[in-house]
């Protein structure tokens, strides 16, 4: 082997490593931001992902209000497991914020404003998480561990009762 073959080999090498070490203290910082995760930002795939079709210009929901929302429900493989033209395009209206719905379905409307359409995936720890829904006979119409795909569009939003009204 000659000279110039030997600095070029060395060279080469010289390079491999510096890339090497610059890759894994590289690495190592993206470890040092794990304990963020752990003071309250949660996983990726712990969080509901929305991306919106359109934009509302009305009304915005926000905890405490009363939504009407049309929405189609699917696994992610496309199967629709429920949706509002299932029960006569009535649409859905609930009190954004109480308990009865899926965390993630509610954390997914908070923000949109009347006439907003929008594209949720909810996870399973937000949604039914380890057990399987099934319909009257039985059947599994959610499996467990399951993402779930919502298309919503938010139609009304309505400024919740004050109490002292509500009780009158």
């Amino acid at each position: 082997m000659s000279t110039k073959s030997i600095v070029i080999w060395v060279v080469i090498i010289i390079i491999v490593l510096a890339g090497g070490y610059f890759i894994y203290t590289g690495m190592g910082s993206d470890t040092q931001a794990a304990p963020d995760a752990a003071q309250g930002a949660a996983p990726a795939d712990e969080q509901v992902q929305g991306q919106d079709v359109t934009v509302g210009t009305g009304a915005e929901a926000t905890p405490g209000s009363v939504v009407s929302v049309l929405y189609t429900g699917t696994l992610p493989d496309g199967t629709v497991f429920d949706s509002s033209e299932a029960h006569g395009n009535e649409p859905l209206v609930f009190t954004l914020g109480e308990q009865g719905l899926l965390p993630g379905f509610q954390i997914g409307i908070n923000g949109m404003k009347v006439g907003g359409e929008r594209l949720l995936s909810i996870p399973p720890s937000l949604a039914y998480g380890a057990q399987d829904v099934t319909d009257a006979d039985g059947n599994v119409i959610i499996p467990a561990n399951s993402t779930l795909i919502f298309s919503v569009k938010l139609i009304n939003v309505e400024d919740a009762a004050p109490a002292d009204e509500a009780t009158q």
